[in-house]
């Protein structure tokens, strides 16, 4: 089941539930643009879609995965840890603005959004479920 969340206290609720995101990694990722090609390769190039999802895991229980959807994406910053370094997150930035929703693997990206290097992205909805 799907957890729409419209506003900070539904971000708190799966902060809370998820106990902000610490000791967790980001499993997967899957964007879907809404653009294709048909079997008569008509293609469809319009990005009507722009959803992400992203599967989480962490080191807990109840629950250990969970899977955030974010419709509306209107950016993706992806710079993945080097292979050097570990990638768990230990805390999250999770907040709405201006009636977008944005998302960075670090609270530093709150604060230093514009020099900010680590994962983030800003979307215009989002909801969440605990995968079993």
């Amino acid at each position: 089941m799907w957890n729409d969340v419209k506003n900070q206290d539904g971000l708190d609720v799966l902060l809370e539930t998820y106990g902000g995101f610490h000791d967790s990694c980001i499993k997967e990722i899957h964007y879907i643009s809404g653009a294709y090609v048909t079997e008569n390769l008509y293609m469809q190039p319009m990005n009507n879609l722009n959803s992400l999802r992203i599967v989480f895991q962490r080191q807990y229980l109840n629950p250990m995965e969970i899977e955030v959807e974010f419709n509306g994406l209107v950016k993706l910053n992806l710079e993945p840890a080097n292979t050097s370094y570990t990638c768990e997150i230990l805390d999250v930035s999770f907040f709405f603005e201006n009636d977008m929703v944005y998302w960075g693997d670090s609270f530093l990206f709150e604060t230093q959004r514009n020099e900010y290097a680590g994962i983030w992205l800003q979307a215009a909805e989002v909801r969440w479920r605990i995968v079993k």
